[in-house]
């Protein structure tokens, strides 16, 4: 005889790592009829959502939580009484019960745990892309499981084990530690499609968190009831407040700011695209680099000495790039003279700390093609550079570059640089102020190697040097910009020879040294026709005529010094106010260039472009050293704008904005 009892609905376990849940909505209300497997109540955890069905038809006798209330997993949620007088806590057991429980078959299977696998020793947490095989499905062993993405590298992980995918805890787009159960699978001849369990379980796979299509703001908690019922009323998430445990945005939340007038989220547009896996990671990256206080020193220095070398390498056989010379001159000013371009920056239990590693762990940044299409960025990274040898160098950095084009780069590859180098000069670009990421120190960019701009097509002719323009870009809590403008000179002077630069490189790669590279050349010009009759004649040595190698050279020379007073005349700038002596740069004075002040009055300024007063350089360089080295220092060479740079400048120069005050603005600026 079957007797008329309540049957519990127990709070369902909705995964390893979840304890307790919120109840969102409840579908039904005591005295109502349900029937079996009908949606009864809807709950939401910090990882899933879902709704639990009714395990039974009956009546709902009671309710023990209202909507809002937290409960804990196993928890009595209501009461049912069956319609029929046998349920689960019928004490009649149905004649079914009386067949064999367990057949030969079901004894034969084991269930197995799918666990996030280790990926690097810096790795300690993923994020689930993609599942390859959903609940039910066969699985071989080895086949693709599930697509795991971290911040270094994109996994696909295998099945361990030929079987049934029983049961998914993790849903896609969720973060997962290594170690965590992501899923459950039977293995085994006898192993089912899908996994019973006693407990009622959701009707519909867990569906993550912000799964509507809906703009859900960083860092805030949402119900994806409420994120469904933004969607549709087009109500802005970032005005809702929520009110719920912690702030979630409930369902209520959403309704109330629906008609209170919420502005409207702007749709998604058709042709948005989720970043996923590395482009994801890099979007992160970007965002984070934009909590670092950055400034960028540059210079521009000569290659006359560094393309000569390379070429005395290739005709020796050795394959060495630009890239390779300035990275292992990066290296070893970093190490062995410029230490504190490595310093990083953390906040340790809230206090500033600087990070000093003792060695230069230096980044390569590397523009990749993805398996799918598109390109990413990737840095991997060459530990203690400066300390390699030349060849060890070069085998590290070439084989990094295989793998990273080869997509075979391990997560610990991509970890703990604190110096990187970029660049973007291959495609022609003059100079670069990349993003710092966190952890580093310090990341140079390598400019274009080329004549000085206006001078493309008669560089070769007049001797001119070509040169390359290198940034150094710094986290300035820890370094400062003396220290990154040293710096910069310093892996200059190694790229120009000094201290044994290249003889041991040579020495190191089993090739004999040549002799230093020569500056270039004029070239041999024609002689001036002669003067028409009655006019006097016109000596080769003037400019406004045809030139003599000597003067072409003295020109070019004047160029030189005039750009370096407008790159680098900041560096001796009387700035302290108490008359310490500024740093100065070498590149300032006109006597290591053989401009003699004899030169420099033959030399008219017009031919130069200065906006200083002066007929000759000799009469423009004081009024040049003034108002590039005086009390005000400017630094505009970097603006990207030719329009905005050549505005500058003539004012500048010309003083047009730096003419004595009136007695009334006297006045003015005295009472304030």
């Amino acid at each position: 005889m079957a007797v008329n009892t309540t049957v519990e609905v127990a709070m369902p376990a909705m995964g390893e790592s979840v304890s307790d849940g919120t109840i969102l909505e409840w579908h039904k209300q005591e005295g109502d009829t349900v029937a079996e497997d009908e949606t009864l109540v809807e709950i939401s955890t910090d990882k899933v959502d879902a709704e639990v069905p009714a395990p039974t038809a009956g009546t709902v006798v009671k309710i023990h939580f209202a909507e809002g209330d937290t409960v804990d997993v196993g928890a009595v949620l209501a009461e049912i009484a069956p319609s029929n007088g046998a349920g689960p806590g019928s004490t009649e057991a149905p004649a079914e019960t009386e067949t064999p429980a367990e057949p030969e078959p079901a004894a034969e299977a084991k269930v197995i745990d799918i666990e996030m696998p280790a990926m690097g020793e810096s790795v300690s947490e993923g994020t689930i892309l993609e599942w390859a095989k959903q609940v039910g499905d066969s699985v071989a062993e080895d086949e693709p499981l599930v697509e795991i993405s971290t911040d270094k590298v994109d996994a696909e992980m295998p099945s361990p084990a030929s079987g049934t995918l029983t049961e998914i805890l993790v849903e896609a787009g969720e973060t997962v530690t290594v170690g965590q159960v992501l899923g459950r699978m039977t293995v085994g001849a006898g192993a089912p499609k899908a996994a019973a369990t006693p407990a009622p379980e959701p009707t519909s796979a867990p569906r993550p968190a912000g799964d509507a299509s809906v703009a859900v703001p960083e860092g805030a908690k949402i119900t994806p009831v409420a994120a469904r019922v933004a969607a549709a009323h087009g109500v802005d998430l970032n005005a809702v407040t929520g009110t719920g445990p912690a702030g979630r945005i409930s369902k209520a939340d959403v309704l109330a700011a629906s008609e209170n007038g919420a502005t409207a989220a702007p749709a998604k547009d058709d042709g948005a695209k989720l970043l996923k896996g590395a482009g994801a990671m890099l979007a992160r990256y970007m965002e984070e680099s934009r909590s670092i206080p950055t400034a960028t020193s540059f210079r521009t220095i000569t290659v006359t000495t560094l393309d000569g070398r390379r070429k005395q390498l290739k005709e020796a056989g050795r394959k060495v790039s630009f890239t390779h010379l300035i990275a292992y001159a990066i290296a070893r000013a970093a190490t062995e003279q410029m230490p504190v371009m490595t310093n990083a920056f953390a906040e340790i239990d809230g206090k500033p700390h600087v990070i000093d590693t003792g060695q230069v762990n230096l980044g390569i940044a590397v523009d990749v093609e993805k398996k799918g299409g598109g390109r990413t960025l990737m840095v991997p990274v060459i530990r203690d550079a400066g300390r390699l040898t030349f060849p060890q160098f070069l085998d590290a950095f070439n084989d990094l570059i295989a793998r990273a084009r080869e997509n075979k780069l391990t997560a610990d590859d991509l970890q703990g640089a604190n110096v990187s180098l970029t660049n973007p000069g291959g495609i022609g670009t003059v100079a670069s102020v990349p993003r710092l990421m966190n952890g580093q120190g310090t990341i140079v960019a390598t400019g274009s190697i080329a004549y000085p701009v206006g001078l493309g097509a008669i560089g070769a002719a007049i001797g001119a040097e070509k040169v390359m323009t290198m940034t150094s870009t710094y986290d300035h809590r820890v370094i400062q910009g003396a220290e990154s403008g040293q710096f910069l000179q310093v892996v200059e002077a190694y790229l120009q020879g000094e201290h044994g630069f290249y003889e041991l490189l040579f020495e190191q790669l089993g090739a004999t040294l040549g002799p230093a590279p020569e500056p270039p050349q004029p070239a041999v010009l024609p002689a001036a026709e002669p003067a028409p009759a009655g006019e006097p004649a016109r000596r080769k040595s003037d400019v406004g005529g045809m030139a003599d190698d000597t003067m072409l050279q003295a020109v070019q020379a004047a160029v030189s010094l005039l750009k370096a007073h407008r790159m680098h005349g900041h560096l001796a700038a009387r700035l302290d106010p108490l008359g310490a002596e500024p740093e100065g740069d070498p590149a300032l004075d006109p006597e290591p260039l053989g401009l003699t002040n004899e030169i420099m009055r033959r030399i008219p300024a017009r031919i130069l472009r200065t906006h200083v007063p002066g007929a000759t350089l000799a009469d423009a360089l004081p009024k040049l050293r003034e108002t590039y080295c005086g009390t005000i220092a400017y630094e505009i060479e970097h603006i990207a704008s030719h329009r905005q740079r050549t505005w500058l400048r003539e004012k500048i120069e010309s003083g047009e904005f730096r003419g004595p005050l009136t007695n009334q603005e006297e006045k003015a600026l005295l009472r304030r």
